[in-house]
């Protein structure tokens, strides 16, 4: 029954969710992390961006991070788990989706919460060059929904070199978290992802087909009404209702067959209640749920003055122990 007791309390002064997804995501600095990228194509005549951070010491472990919704490689939080790895001995490389790394990828399709297909080829790819014998997955919000299906979705098929995986902060069941993100509370968190949305659309107007057009953009307020517009027929789906239902990680978590760790904080405020999978992971002995009273969404500060965070260390010991919690 692997629903773990968390011991992770936030800093007094970090009072609420708000202010613990807030802070880290606008102020932390994450210095010592130098990358080299490489660019590999994909099979529909795309492209990915990998950014590579090298352990000091020679290693056969790779840990292959994903990021969030209108992320990067460069933002605090990858940044961080990369560094930590890197000093736990492992090599690390974040990945990039597509229109992620500075660059418009060439299609109109870009990545959405089920695009499984680029981390394997991610994964693939790794396993190709030789170097490792073991890989590690980390993930974060969007990017651990990417990775919890992945596990999930066909696990019989999972490369063996893949060991042991850690997510965070994860909308693991999409139509009720859209709800969540819809209420006047996180109206500023909407506007923030809806205008980074439009940028990247904008570029990309001219391969829309003619019945796809920006016209009343500015009249979108939730994901449900982009999602309806965009997301679903750019990438095959009927509906952003058949989106949500096919591509929410919640229906595959019984089927993970490599110790996974969960950890949603409480006061996630992009989290529903759905999101917190107590029974999937009673049921599942490989499947690890922790629920953290703090945290907010990607934030899990420990010691702000000292850039210390509970998401890196404990993704690191949940690797590295051998009881794995």
């Amino acid at each position: 029954m692997p629903v773990i007791k968390s011991l992770y309390r936030a800093p007094l002064y970090f009072f609420n969710g708000h202010l613990q997804t807030i802070m880290p995501g606008l102020f932390r600095e994450v210095s010592e992390v130098y990358y080299q990228r490489e660019r590999i194509f994909t099979p529909d005549g795309d492209f990915l961006d990998l950014d590579w951070s090298k352990s000091k010491t020679a290693t056969k472990i790779l840990v292959i991070l994903s990021h969030g919704l209108e992320g990067d490689a460069g933002r605090p939080y990858i940044k961080g788990m990369v560094k930590a790895m890197n000093q736990a001995g492992f090599d690390a490389l974040a990945w990039n989706f597509r229109s992620c790394s500075g660059e418009p990828n060439k299609l109109l399709r870009s990545y959405h919460m089920g695009a499984t297909e680029d981390l394997q080829l991610v994964v693939e790819y790794t396993l190709g060059t030789g170097n490792y014998q073991e890989l590690y997955l980390v993930g974060f919000s969007m990017g651990g929904n990417i990775t919890l299906n992945y596990l999930g979705k066909r696990p019989d098929q999972l490369p063996i070199e893949i060991k042991k995986a850690a997510v965070f902060s994860v909308p693991c069941h999409i139509n009720s978290a859209s709800r969540k993100m819809a209420q006047l509370e996180n109206r500023i968190y909407m506007q923030r992802f809806l205008k980074s949305l439009r940028l990247k659309l904008a570029a990309k107007e001219p391969l829309m087909p003619v019945t796809m057009t920006l016209d009343n953009y500015h009249k979108l307020r939730t994901f449900p009404e982009f999602d309806e517009r965009y997301t679903a027929p750019i990438h095959g789906f009927k509906d952003a209702h058949e989106y949500y239902t096919q591509c929410s990680s919640k229906q595959y978590l019984k089927n993970i067959k490599i110790p996974t760790l969960l950890v949603n904080a409480q006061n996630d405020p992009f989290l529903s209640p759905e999101c917190f999978p107590i029974a999937e992971a009673e049921a599942n002995p490989y499947f690890y749920l922790e629920m953290p009273k703090d945290g907010g969404h990607v934030g899990f500060v420990e010691n702000y003055s000292k850039n210390q965070y509970y998401s890196d260390r404990r993704a690191v010991e949940f690797f590295t122990k051998g009881n794995m919690v």
